[in-house]
C-alpha cells in the first residue's frame, strides 16, 4: 500500500491568510524583527500541529484500516456497458469518511467515480460505477485510490488499496445471442435472415417420423409404412461435416472506423461480429470451422484450426479478440497460398476485406488459385458515409459535387468488384452493420445447393 500526502484546503487556507496577516502587519510599519519573530513563531506551533495530527492519524490507520475487494466479471464485451463493484471493509472501531477512484484502464469509459462514502466501524460499504469497453483486448484495473483527511484536517491523505487486474475485452456476442432467440421462435425474418432449416430439406439422412400434410411424397418411406400400418416419411438435413475457413484481412483497407456514429464500433469490429454469427450457424449446423488472418505484421499471423463442437466458438474468439488492423499491405496472393498448405480439404473459404478497384490486380489471382480446390464467397465492407453523402438533399452548388462524386465512386467500385468476382452470386458488397445477416444467408444458400 503507497500512502501520497497533500496539503488540506483547509491548511492552504490558513497559510494564506498567515502570510496575509504578516504582510499586513509589515505594511502598517511593525518591525520586521517582531513580525518575523511571530511569523516564526506562529510556523513552529502549526507545523507541530501538522505533524501531531499526522501522527494520530496514522496510529488510527493502523488500528482501523480499510480494505479494498474489487469484484471483476470474467471478461467484458466490446461497447456494452457493464457495473462493477467495490466494497470497502472497515474491520477496525474507527469511522472513516473517504473519496474512492479505481483506476480504470483508458480503453474504458466510466461513469460514477469518484465517489465520497462514509465507512462506519467493523462494517463494509458497497460502491458501484459503470464501465463500457471501446476497444478489444486486455484490460487492467490498477490499484483503487482512497482519499481521506487526517484528524485534524491538515493533510489529505491519498493511499492505494488492493492490487492490479486485467480482463479480456472481447468482441459483442448480441448477434449470436439474437439470432439464438428468434430462431428458437422461427422468427428470423425479423432480422433478414431469409431461411433457416427446415424438415425434409437437405441431403443426408435424420430420421424416420409420421408424414404430416405438405412432406414431399418422394419421401414416403414404403417399407416403413406397411411395417407400421401408417405413413412413414424420411427426414432429411442439411450435408454436415463440412468445413468453413474465414480468411480475415487485417491489413490497412480494414482500419476504417466511422466513428462514434457507429454504435457496432469499427469496421474490422464489425467484421468480427459478423464472422461469430456465421461461426455460431455453421457449428448449430455440424460444420468445422477455422480462421486465418493476413495483412499482419510480420510473425503476427493467426492460425485457428478447423474444428467442431460447442466449445469451439469460445476458443476462436480467445484466438481473435485482441487483435487488430495494422497499417500494413494486406498480399492476398500469399494468403491465398498459405491456406492452401494447410486446407487440404475442401470447404468454403470467407474472405473477409475492405476491397477497392486498385486491389483487382492481386485478388483476381488469388481468386482464381483459391477456387481450384474451395469455395469462395467474398465479404467486401462498404462505407456507410459514401451513401449518406450520395443521398443527402442538395441545398447548396457544393453539395452537387459532393454527391456526384459519391455516385461516381460508388459506380466504379461495383464495377470493379463485379470484374473481380466475376459471376459468382455467393459474393457480398455490403456496409458493415449488413454483413452479418448477408453471411448467413448466402450460408444457408450454399448448404441448400449443395455446393460443397
Amino acid at each position: 500500500m503507497r500512502r501520497t500526502l497533500i496539503p488540506s484546503r483547509r491548511a492552504v487556507v490558513a497559510l494564506t491568510v498567515f502570510a496575509v496577516a504578516s504582510a499586513c502587519a509589515l505594511v502598517a510599519g511593525l518591525p520586521l524583527a517582531a513580525v518575523g519573530m511571530a511569523s516564526a513563531v506562529l510556523l513552529a506551533m502549526g507545523a507541530a500541529w501538522a505533524g501531531l495530527d499526522l501522527w494520530r492519524s496514522e496510529q488510527a490507520w493502523r488500528q482501523s484500516p480499510l480494505r479494498i475487494e474489487r469484484t471483476l466479471p470474467h471478461a467484458l464485451a466490446l461497447g456494452v456497458p457493464r457495473v462493477l463493484s467495490l466494497t470497502l471493509v472497515n474491520e477496525g472501531r474507527r469511522s472513516w469518511q473517504v473519496a474512492v477512484f479505481d483506476e480504470v484502464d483508458p480503453k474504458l469509459e466510466f461513469q460514477g467515480l469518484p465517489q465520497s462514502v462514509s465507512v462506519p466501524a467493523a462494517s463494509r460499504v458497497d460502491i458501484h460505477y459503470t464501465v463500457t469497453p471501446r476497444q478489444r483486448g486486455i484490460v487492467h484495473f490498477g490499484a483503487t485510490q482512497v482519499r481521506m483527511q487526517t484528524l485534524g484536517g491538515s493533510f489529505e491523505t491519498l493511499r492505494q488499496l488492493g492490487h492490479a487486474q486485467s480482463l479480456h475485452v472481447y468482441p459483442n456476442f448480441a448477434a449470436v445471442a439474437g439470432y439464438a432467440w428468434l430462431a428458437g421462435d422461427r422468427r428470423l425474418a425479423q432480422i433478414g435472415i431469409k431461411t433457416y432449416a427446415q424438415r425434409g430439406m437437405g441431403t443426408d439422412f435424420k430420421q424416420l417420423t409420421d408424414y404430416k400434410v405438405g412432406d414431399p411424397i418422394r419421401h414416403i418411406d414404403w417399407k416403413a409404412t406397411m411395417r407400421h400400418g401408417r405413413p412413414i416419411v424420411r427426414e432429411f438435413q442439411d450435408e454436415r461435416d463440412q468445413c468453413v475457413i474465414f480468411l480475415l484481412d487485417c491489413g490497412r483497407r480494414m482500419r476504417a472506423d466511422e466513428g462514434t456514429v457507429s454504435t457496432d464500433g469499427s469496421h474490422f469490429d464489425q467484421a468480427l461480429n459478423a464472422l461469430m454469427l456465421m461461426s455460431y450457424v455453421a457449428l448449430k449446423d455440424g460444420d468445422e470451422v477455422g480462421a486465418m488472418t493476413f495483412g499482419t505484421a510480420p510473425g503476427q499471423q493467426r492460425h485457428f484450426a478447423p474444428r467442431k463442437g460447442s466449445s469451439t466458438l469460445n476458443a476462436l474468439m480467445a484466438r481473435l479478440h485482441d487483435i487488430e488492423p495494422d497499417a500494413t499491405h494486406s498480399d492476398y496472393l500469399l494468403a491465398a497460398q498459405d491456406l492452401l498448405r494447410v486446407q487440404h480439404k475442401r470447404a468454403l473459404v470467407v474472405l473477409l476485406t475492405n476491397f477497392r478497384d486498385e486491389d483487382s490486380a492481386e485478388l483476381q489471382p488469388a481468386l482464381k488459385l483459391l477456387r481450384a480446390r474451395h469455395l469462395v464467397l467474398v465479404a467486401s465492407l462498404r462505407e456507410r458515409v459514401l451513401r449518406e453523402v450520395a443521398e443527402q438533399a442538395i441545398e447548396k452548388p457544393g453539395q452537387a459535387i459532393e454527391v456526384a462524386g459519391a455516385h461516381w465512386f460508388e459506380q466504379a467500385r461495383r464495377d470493379a468488384f463485379r470484374r473481380v468476382v466475376g459471376l459468382d452470386a455467393l459474393s457480398v458488397d455490403v456496409e458493415p452493420g449488413q454483413l452479418a445477416v448477408a453471411l448467413v444467408n448466402r450460408y444457408h444458400a450454399v448448404k441448400r445447393s449443395g455446393l460443397l
